[in-house]
């Protein structure tokens, strides 16, 4: 077998419907169309969401709020996610973004905001966008460093 007796499935391929193409073919005339209007002509296209000429439902219904387009999105990691981090020995004393990538717990490129959730029990250094008040705190009694990128 090669490239120049390849076939197609038998019954996969159909004729295309021929219009316009006399009387006797019983799709001649209008070709299919009707009579007159918009769908009859050359060019016509339905609008998306068109309901017969009803009030679409994408205009019936009211919109609100926006969507801020300056809106920075940030990953929350919380002290007792970093605990058990710790804990596990998964990491020693430094949390940097590639850590966290390579854990899985955030992509790359994203934003890291840390919060203060849970308790922390060791001195560690974070690197990370934002600290929560409460973060920063409890990693800083600890003798800890928070430290904004």
């Amino acid at each position: 077998m090669d490239l120049s007796n390849l076939k197609a499935a038998k019954g996969s391929v159909h004729k295309s419907k021929r219009l316009g193409r006399g009387e006797g073919s019983k799709k001649g005339g209008t070709s299919g169309k009707g009579h007159k209007g918009a769908q009859s002509r050359s060019g016509y296209k339905k609008v998306r969401g068109f309901e017969g000429g009803q009030m679409p439902l994408n205009r019936r219904i009211p919109k609100f709020g926006f969507k801020n387009v300056n809106r920075k999105e940030y990953v929350p990691i919380n002290l007792d996610l970093i605990q058990d981090l710790i804990k596990n020995k998964k990491i020693k004393n430094k949390i940097e973004l590639t850590n966290l990538v390579d854990l899985g717990l955030i992509r790359k490129g994203d934003l890291v905001k840390v919060l203060g959730r849970g308790k922390l029990d060791a001195k560690i250094e974070i690197c990370a966008h934002k600290f929560s008040v409460s973060a920063k705190k409890a990693i800083e009694e600890k003798e800890g460093k928070a430290i904004l990128i």
